[in-house]
């Protein structure tokens, strides 16, 4: 099911299924989010929960004996969220656990995607509640895909990622047959630099990494035209650039609270990177934001 928000600058469209984004065009007609072409790839907008990225052989154990049998970016993705209701500038989405849910990930949570237009900028917030008595682990993050380039007469290598402060950092290793990560073997990537011009080799091997970058503000822009995508992400220690490897015409933008479970990590769930907590019956929330232009 298709739902709706629009001001005089967007005009977004959400899907239940993911309770996600599927749609955010200005009144020029110009379309910002990725449409899922299935050649290259045939999402838009997934939110990742409980985990983002990989497991090793897609499962864990919690430090007091649970299994985890969660596949790669998590479980909710595909889901067919509950359309919670909507006012004049904000649509809210939520999932609950059921018995599905539960055999792969025995906690009793609900999540709430909260979206709210202001201007031209999108607010996603991720709700996170604990119905349990037991603590819960977990990691969140977006997976937003943008056009690139978004008109015709540009090209992807027009296109350039701008940071916020001048990043001097190295990437880690993705380990494509696994979806692991080397977090010690490493490529140093910016030179004290803000700007990374795109070019689709940066994804030959698979996403990009940022696991120490300083910047919380990081931007899409041309050097052949005005529009730009600014992603906004203080609550979020990781940022993932990603685009397939087929060449496809977009940039994903991703803020996350976790990584891929780590070559150097174990597999108790808890142990992993940034692992987040949200106490028996209390709520953890985190947000970051779309601006257009």
């Amino acid at each position: 099911m298709e739902y709706y928000l629009e001001n005089e600058f967007l005009s977004l469209t959400f899907n239940s299924v993911g309770g996600t984004l599927s749609s955010i065009k200005s009144p020029l007609g110009i379309e910002y989010l990725w449409q899922g072409n299935p050649e290259y790839w045939s999402g838009q907008a997934p939110v990742l929960f409980p985990i983002c990225g990989s497991l090793r052989n897609d499962e864990a154990i919690t430090k007091d004996g649970k299994e985890l049998h969660i596949p790669r970016h998590g479980l909710v993705r595909k889901r067919d969220f509950h359309y919670e209701g909507q006012e004049w500038n904000r649509i809210v989405f939520s999932i609950m656990t059921d018995d599905e849910l539960f055999k792969a990930f025995p906690y009793k949570f609900r999540l709430l995607i909260k979206y709210k237009l202001m201007g031209k900028l999108i607010q996603v917030s991720y709700i996170i509640e604990n119905f349990g008595d037991d603590d819960m682990p977990f990691f969140i993050g977006g997976h937003p895909g943008f056009n690139c380039p978004l008109q015709e007469n540009e090209n992807y290598t027009d296109y350039y990622i701008e940071f916020e402060k001048e990043e001097n950092c190295s990437i880690p290793l993705p380990i494509t047959e696994t979806g692991l990560i080397d977090i010690q073997q490493r490529t140093p990537l910016l030179h004290h630099e803000k700007v990374l011009p795109l070019v689709h080799s940066l994804f030959e091997k698979d996403a990009i990494i940022f696991d120490e970058l300083q910047s919380r503000q990081v931007t899409l822009a041309s050097h052949k035209s005005s529009h730009k995508v600014t992603i906004q992400f203080k609550d979020f220690p990781y940022f993932i650039l990603w685009s397939s490897q087929n060449h496809g015409s977009f940039i994903a933008l991703e803020p996350w609270l976790g990584l891929s479970t780590c070559l150097n990590e174990s597999d108790i769930f808890e142990e992993k990177k940034n692992v987040q907590i949200v106490q028996s019956l209390r709520t953890n929330i985190y947000s970051y934001s779309i601006q257009i232009d």
